[in-house]
């Protein structure tokens, strides 16, 4: 209808200059024939100019109602491939988020999975020694071993609650906002005296020993990374056995190396000792009074700190662990820096 419009609209115009300019009727049939072919010539024109906007109007009308359309430029149209290489990209944006979206949501089920399943051994404990108590006719020994039972179980549940809390805190607010020069040497000494109580219940020779170069960073987080470290090495030693915090600096990094002369991980993929609530085989007893949580929460703090943590059997046995952290040049003054 418009085209017939457009072409009855060029017909009045040519008569209406005919007959304006007083032109021949030979003249009118020259014009008519020429003036034809450049309008079918314009209409051809704006088809090919049209058509691959068309297209792009298709396949997003497509990808709106669920198709998996391909965006890919044809090379017709300069303006039109620009919008289809911005399309592309909103696409694989999108999808994207999507995927990270569905991730987080599946990583979410599964913690409040494990999360409900590591709750629910303490507290059934908990519940059945609490219950036996009740008999009138429990002897005395039978009393005292439910009760340390029922108290060793709120302690390990009090230690899980406070792990989650950890970890929920360093996870929504990763980057600390204030952060400053640390000492890795001094920091790891600290912790070393922090935990002597708990080192020497356990029989555990520890040594710090090397220099690493100051980091920018948290104390609190870096102390907490390093606590978890030598009290998971603690575990897993024999009485009489040893743990080393090594400090070095290697390629612009400080690191941290916590070893051991335990029993190691096994053949177990390191990557896994970091997720959470992961055991290996050695630590699945539960005797251990780990809450699935300290490597996860050390990861988290490298992570916050841009760095990374790896682990590693070592070959005379036992296991390393290692923080390392982006090191600030020795010559920076002191100061407190505000990431906002």
């Amino acid at each position: 209808m418009a085209t017939l419009l457009s072409l009855l609209a060029a017909a009045v115009a040519l008569v209406t200059c005919m007959l304006l300019f007083d032109a021949s009727i030979l003249s009118l049939l020259v014009l008519v024939p020429i003036s034809v072919v450049v309008f079918c010539l314009s209409l051809l024109i704006g088809h090919f100019l049209s058509e691959p906007l068309s297209d792009l109007a298709k396949k997003t009308a497509a990808y709106r109602n669920g198709a998996d359309i391909p965006f890919e430029p044809d090379g017709r149209m300069l303006e039109a491939d620009q919008l289809t290489v911005d399309f592309k990209q909103l696409v694989q944006t999108t999808k994207q988020q999507q995927h990270d979206l569905a991730i987080k949501e599946q990583r979410q089920n599964e913690f409040i999975s494990d999360v409900a399943h590591e709750l629910r051994t303490p507290l059934t404990a908990i519940r059945g020694n609490a219950e036996m108590l009740t008999d009138p006719d429990l002897p005395p020994s039978l009393h005292d071993k439910f009760c340390d039972i029922i108290v060793n179980e709120s302690e390990r549940l009090s230690r899980l609650t406070h792990d989650l809390l950890t970890l929920q805190r360093i996870e929504n607010s990763p980057i600390p906002e204030e952060m400053q020069r640390v000492n890795l040497r001094e920091l790891a000494s600290n912790v070393v005296d922090a935990l002597h109580p708990i080192l020497q219940d356990r029989q555990a020779n520890t040594l710090v020993t090397g220099e690493a170069p100051d980091v920018l960073g948290n104390p609190d987080s870096l102390r907490q990374a390093i606590t978890n470290l030598v009290e998971n090495a603690s575990r897993f030693i024999q009485p009489g056995g040893h743990i080393t915090v090594e400090l070095a600096g290697v390629n612009g990094n400080s690191v941290v190396a916590v070893k051991d002369d335990g029993c190691g991980f096994g053949d177990v993929d390191p990557k896994l000792l970091f997720d959470r609530f992961y055991r290996t085989d050695a630590s699945r007893t539960r005797g251990t009074g780990g809450t699935g949580l300290g490597l996860a929460i050390v990861k988290s703090i490298a992570e916050a700190h841009d760095g990374t943590v790896e682990a590693l059997n070592l070959p005379e046995g036992g296991a390393c662990f290692m923080i390392a952290i982006p090191s600030i040049p020795a010559d920076i003054s002191e100061k407190k820096v505000t990431r906002k």
